[in-house]
């Protein structure tokens, strides 16, 4: 275990304008090493899975052939499936109200659509998590590589969203075409179309309550930019954020996508990797006449992750990203009172992130995170320690 506080300073002269300025210094983690093996990792899923109240971990691995979880605070290591080849993404969520979530999982995943058979399967426990869960097919979609659910109607009933990462005929290294943008209803299971108009490789989807009207909008990250999906009475709409980075395609476009909160309520923020596995971290805010792009770092190797949570209790989201090429690692960067973006390093070199998710693991009121590595095969929990105090 590692106290973390590793600090580098990123000046940003425009960070007042963001109206993102927190007062609370940065927190400090505690890291546990929960896991080694995990061939190929590449999503770690926050789930309350034994309805204990306590978050579990998923770890969903594309180099092994079982699915597991991670049983909070023993964390006994117990599996879902087995034989599954290929695995690329999962979402979890209670779909049947039985106080445990279903387990929506891709598979037979490749990056060349004409190798990707797309397999879409439902996974649901047996009575006992601990045991092997059933496994059923509902669909299946080339490339489909990115799933979460979200309340579209905002009636409480979710919807499972699919977002393939190409269309059915792309191929490297362009990607040329346009690519599919899905939904499923629980219990139908039909495939229903939201939109065919993104382009080249789309990475990174994002569901929020964009109007604050309970509805989740779907916000896509693709070679062609940042969109806004949203249902209305005349079906989906989709309006574009940004165009991400403005170099010429395929190193072109948004990568992964997230959305944070401000200093106040209507200083909403996005934060994005770019372009596709790229190298910056770009904040956007939102303007008169659209979104300012800023790029508060350019130094990620690979980037494959991000999220925003707010780490130290001010009520500001901090920026969580991950990259897992040769120089790995994971960054958090806090929006720091008179000083710009500060990056902070959570792991300096044996996390090859490629997912992190952000949940209260041990109950004590602050936001952990929990992060998977592909290269390095492992899973790690960072425990938030609480902030530092600073002064004025």
């Amino acid at each position: 275990m590692r106290n973390l506080r590793l600090a580098t300073l990123l000046p940003l002269s425009s960070c007042a304008a963001l109206g993102l300025l927190g007062e609370t210094g940065p927190a400090e983690f505690r890291e546990h090493l929960l896991a080694t093996g995990l061939k190929g990792g590449y999503q770690v899923v926050a789930a309350d899975l034994n309805r204990d109240g306590r978050p579990d971990l998923i770890a969903l691995a594309s180099g092994m052939k079982e699915l597991v979880w991670f049983e909070n605070p023993s964390w006994r290591r117990h599996a879902i499936a087995g034989n599954q080849n290929r695995m690329i993404n999962l979402a979890a969520w209670d779909a049947d109200s039985d106080g445990i979530p279903e387990i929506v999982l891709a598979s037979e995943f490749a990056n060349q659509a004409k190798n990707s058979v797309g397999l879409v399967s439902l996974l649901r426990h047996d009575g006992d998590p601990r045991g092997p869960w059933s496994v059923t097919g509902i669909d299946r979609l080339t490339t489909s590589h990115r799933l979460r659910w979200a309340d579209i109607e905002g009636n409480g009933k979710k919807v499972l969203v699919n977002a393939p990462l190409t269309g059915a005929a792309a191929e490297a290294p362009d990607y040329r075409g346009k690519t599919p943008l899905v939904f499923y209803r629980p219990g139908e299971w039909r495939r229903e179309a939201i939109g065919e108009k993104n382009e080249g490789v789309v990475h990174g989807i994002f569901a929020a309550d964009w109007d604050g009207d309970g509805r989740d909008a779907i916000l896509t990250a693709s070679f062609v930019g940042l969109h806004l999906y949203r249902l209305g009475s005349r079906g989906w709409t989709r309006t574009e954020i940004s165009g991400g980075d403005p170099a010429p395609w395929p190193k072109s476009g948004s990568s992964d996508v997230a959305v944070g909160r401000g200093f106040n309520k209507k200083a909403r923020y996005i934060a994005e990797i770019e372009p596709w596995h790229g190298n910056q971290v770009a904040i956007y805010r939102q303007e008169h006449r659209g979104w300012a792009r800023t790029v508060i770092d350019a130094g990620l190797d690979q980037g494959h992750t991000i999220l925003t949570a707010d780490l130290n209790g001010d009520g500001v989201d901090e920026v969580v990203a991950g990259h897992r090429g040769t120089a790995r690692g994971v960054n958090v960067y806090y929006a720091a009172k008179k000083r710009g973006w500060e990056k902070r390093k959570l792991d300096g070199g044996d996390m090859a992130a490629s997912a992190c998710a952000a949940a209260d693991l041990n109950g004590d009121g602050r936001l952990d995170i929990a992060c998977i590595g592909s290269a390095t095969a492992n899973l790690k929990w960072y425990e938030n320690l609480g902030a530092v105090r600073e002064g004025p």
